[in-house]
């Protein structure tokens, strides 16, 4: 029996892109089915993340031109990880490997038979990675080697310049959902959960339409949140930085000394403002990191669903077979 294949893809306000990617996914499910490399219970599952723009209404007009295409309606926005958990919740109940991929055309559909590929050869997760990084910006570039750097240093097993373009097999997702975290970085959680997996590289293109839904701000909360939601580190790097600065308080307590012995006791105005900044500047950071923790496990403790689904036409897709 064939396998069939769930392709999630989360929306923010895509009316500009949505059409044309549609039409790309389509061909490819199509294609696949024709050659029988997949089942014909094969589907494209958008999420719509809350969006205000005319995204829903291109949805239910795309699913009622195509019995492949479905979707889910969140009842407001609740993010980007989410609308991919909860389309991964959905196709585990149908599907048996499901691919996440995002609406804006950078990441190159055109991989996706290969993917299939790998996972009949035996992968429950198919991670596609880019081969460069030629079309982000200087900053852009130089910010991802940092945080991918440093969440190696921390211990978290992640994969460089890989996003949430991935296959994963059915009991894969289900491992996944075992994960009950609130404060959700999936390319954090995938690589924990174990199972067979592969690479498969691609170039990735310049967004087709429309704006980014991760700027600046966004991205950096982003990051906080992968560091914050898999390693102590920062809680640690306070320990030593505490321990710095008793090593130099001794160091200055010993200079204080001797210039008292030698005579030289003229207060100095810039080292007494110097050091009152810079311990005050160290217990506020200490305090934010240690706030951020706080703040999560005020999150996780409250258990607050991670998403509500408006309207559900995938699941009735399959009723309607």
């Amino acid at each position: 029996m064939l396998s069939n294949l769930t392709i999630v893809v989360p929306c923010y306000n895509e009316e500009q892109v949505l059409l044309e990617t549609n039409k790309q996914l389509t061909s490819i499910i199509n294609d696949q089915i024709v050659q029988k490399l997949i089942g014909s219970d094969s589907r494209i599952l958008y999420v719509d993340d809350g969006s205000y723009d005319n995204t829903w209404s291109i949805i239910e007009q795309l699913s009622d031109e195509s019995s492949i295409v479905t979707g889910l309606k969140f009842s407001r926005n609740f993010g980007h990880q989410n609308a991919l958990l909860a389309g991964l919740e959905m196709a585990s109940k149908h599907a048996n490997m499901a691919i996440t991929i995002d609406a804006d055309l950078q990441d190159d559909v055109n991989i996706i038979p290969r993917m299939v590929e790998a996972y009949s050869n035996g992968n429950d997760v198919v991670y596609a990675v880019r081969n460069n990084r030629d079309t982000d910006t200087f900053f852009k570039r130089k910010t991802a080697e940092l945080f991918y750097g440093t969440m190696k240093k921390m211990g978290v097993d992640m994969i460089p310049n890989h996003a949430d373009y991935r296959l994963m097999s059915n009991r894969a997702i289900k491992g996944l959902l075992k994960y009950s975290e609130r404060n959700l970085f999936l390319r954090g959680i995938v690589p924990l959960i174990g199972y067979q997996s592969t690479k498969v590289y691609y170039a990735r293109k310049k967004r087709f339409a429309g704006t980014s839904k991760y700027p600046l701000k966004k991205m950096l909360s982003f990051a906080m949140d992968g560091i914050t939601s898999f390693s102590i580190a920062p809680i640690r790097m306070i320990m030593y930085l505490g321990v710095l600065i008793v090593l130099m308080s001794v160091g200055l307590m010993i200079y204080t000394l001797v210039s008292h012995v030698l005579g030289n006791v003229t207060p100095g105005w810039s080292s007494l403002m110097i050091s009152i900044w810079f311990i005050g500047g160290v217990q506020l950071l200490a305090l934010s990191v240690l706030g951020e923790y706080i703040g999560k496990i005020f999150t996780e403790t409250k258990k607050r669903p991670r998403f509500e689904i408006e309207k559900d036409k995938y699941s009735s897709s399959f009723k309607n077979d």
